[in-house]
């Protein structure tokens, strides 16, 4: 068991948004959270139906609430953030447990 934090955020990007566009503003906000204490990983995923999940692991959960914090504050993370729909955002956070690969 490593006790770091899977944060796991579900959400549709904003009416009009294209997928480049997106996909550009997201990339903006990974120097965001690479530059944040206890940042491990990123990944972010699209369904068929147009949900997007992003899965970021954080080495505590201080780290995730700290980079929650802050995240509107920084200038390319508020673009990634302004592409989103914000009624649909749902946050967890779990506990990793297993890891393979």
């Amino acid at each position: 068991m490593s006790g770091h934090i899977i944060e796991t955020v579900t959400f549709r990007p904003m009416e009009g948004v294209s997928q480049e566009e997106f996909l550009k503003a997201a990339e903006h906000a990974t120097a965001f959270m690479t530059a944040r204490p206890g940042f491990l990983r990123r990944r972010l995923s699209c369904d068929e139906n147009g949900m997007w999940i992003e899965h970021v692991e954080w080495a505590s959960m201080a780290d995730a609430k700290a980079a929650a914090a802050e995240i509107g504050k920084d200038e390319h993370a508020r673009a990634f953030l302004s592409a989103i729909d914000g009624p649909t955002v749902k946050i967890t956070h779990s506990l990793l447990k297993v890891t393979v690969g």
